[in-house]
């Protein structure tokens, strides 16, 4: 039997095992898992570890902000970034702002995509402007495109949505099998204490981190939470960032709710003290909701290990440290001028193997899981890919364990001019990335050419095992027979 390409002599992981085995590469897709194969084209991975392509699931590329301004990274740069930290796919967000379409939304992240990425992609809509029409014939389009996830704002004033808008979507993504997505903060207790700290003086970026109390979270998770349960909806809690916030949706999930959360590597290494920085630099480690401290760190990583957190991403805003970025409204801007996020694409998997993975946190197989296959499962893509199985897409990611670097902005490959994790060591780095059996990166160097990458229409993600429950009031067996949400 022929194969286009076999990576041979490696050890192939997956979310369930760990192998020795070569891996048969035919027509962009795995053909064999087997001994002694050959091919027109090897890659000996003799050493090296043969893992799932990542999918980095959370990322803001070619995006504007509701004020703006736009991330310093399009499908172009971002693609490749992503490549070289370890991922063959990725969903960046189309972000709806009020008075657009949906569909006028997607035909342009469509003509931003288009023609650029080196990575497969797929988008989640984020939905500010939640119209009858968008309601009830957009977003139905929407999904029938292959865009089957939806987030929204419970904060930023142009942005959120209120709790009757919020149950409006969670109720047409249940009907049509999407996943609903959330940033979940109280926007009045932000803006109440904002309002105090900048009328006092207070207006350094280490305010930032004052301001986004754990409160503001865990009251507006709890709410989140509470809305999905009562239309019995599924809903994705995103970066979440307190030990209150990680269990409740642990005790959700374990009553049987379609409730998942994600965490980011922000909020494992990071911590308010790196706002309270020198001048402005404090800007730089600006996101929302903001990184905490060294206790709240140690308590997520239980919550990774425990299963908590179906998903591990980035949350790349990439925002430059100048005035197309971070210092638009000058270089004396407030805390609440300054554009919030950081980069981290490149670095999401590095930072997770090597601090968990290498230092005995995780194991490999959680580390495929948290970087993958959770992720295509969760966003309707498995198991074309997330997975190394015969059938599925040979997006690959071949990667030397025993490698160690000092992080650098120049290894980002992005188009940013900073990185949060500068001079942080870690061992553990890819070194080939494979999509559909195409080398896209491959020993530090770009391969592929951009606009290979396709759309991904992406299906239902699969709820079994999450029973959830039936509102009495919206149960017309219960209700006197009014027929109210599906």
């Amino acid at each position: 039997m022929e194969f286009d390409l076999v990576i041979t002599n490696g050890t192939v992981a997956t979310a369930s095992d760990t192998f020795r085995a070569d891996i048969g590469i035919r027509d962009g897709r795995i053909a064999a898992i087997a001994d002694n194969l050959h091919g027109a084209r090897e890659i000996d991975a003799s050493g090296k570890l043969v893992l799932p392509g990542g999918i980095e699931a959370h990322c803001h590329i070619a995006q504007e902000s509701a004020t703006g301004g736009m991330t310093a990274d399009d499908y172009r740069s971002g693609s490749i970034s992503a490549a070289f930290g370890g991922n063959s796919s990725f969903i960046p967000f189309a972000a709806q702002h009020r008075g657009m379409g949906v569909t006028e939304t997607l035909d342009l992240y469509d003509s931003r995509a288009q023609g650029n990425s080196v990575i497969d992609y797929g988008y989640h809509l984020i939905v500010a402007d939640p119209t009858e029409e968008a309601l009830h014939k957009e977003l139905p389009q929407a999904f029938a495109r292959g865009v089957t996830s939806f987030k929204v704002f419970m904060t930023y004033d142009l942005m959120k949505i209120d709790d009757g808008q919020f149950l409006d979507i969670l109720s047409v993504a249940k009907t049509h099998g999407a996943l609903t997505m959330v940033h979940a903060e109280n926007s009045g207790i932000i803006r109440w204490i904002s309002d105090r700290l900048v009328a006092a003086g207070h207006t350094r970026p280490r305010y930032h981190a004052i301001s986004h109390p754990a409160v503001a979270e865990t009251e507006a998770i709890n709410r989140a939470i509470t809305l999905a349960r009562f239309v019995d909806a599924p809903l994705l809690i995103v970066h979440v960032s307190t030990p209150e916030g990680a269990g409740m949706v642990a005790r959700a999930r374990l009553e049987g709710a379609k409730i998942f959360g994600e965490t980011c590597p922000q909020y494992l290494f990071l911590t308010k003290d790196d706002l309270d920085r020198p001048g402005m630099e404090g800007a730089k480690f600006m996101c929302s909701p903001p990184v905490r401290d060294a206790k709240t760190q140690e308590a997520l990583w239980r919550h990774l290990q425990a299963g908590t957190f179906s998903v591990f991403s980035s949350d790349h805003a990439p925002y430059r440290f100048d005035d197309s970025g971070k210092l638009a409204k000058g270089p004396d801007a407030t805390f609440k001028q300054i554009a919030n996020g950081m980069p981290g694409l490149a670095l999401r998997l590095p930072l997770l193997f090597s601090e968990g993975v290498r230092a005995g946190r995780i194991t490999l197989n959680q580390f495929v899981a948290l970087g993958a296959t959770n992720a295509a499962k969760l966003y309707g893509m498995h198991p074309e890919k997330g997975t190394i199985a015969i059938g599925s897409d040979a997006d690959i990611a071949i990667w030397d364990p025993e490698e160690t670097r000092t992080v650098t902005v120049e290894d980002q490959h992005d188009n940013m001019d900073y990185t949060p994790f500068e001079g942080r060591q870690i061992t553990g780095w890819p070194v080939t990335v494979l999509s559909r059996g195409e080398t896209v990166m491959d020993g530090g160097k770009l391969v592929a050419q951009p606009g290979r990458g396709k759309f991904i229409a992406r299906r239902p993600p699969d709820f079994t095992g999450y029973p959830g429950t039936r509102t009495p009031e919206l149960d017309p067996a219960r209700n006197f027979g009014a027929e109210i949400a599906p």
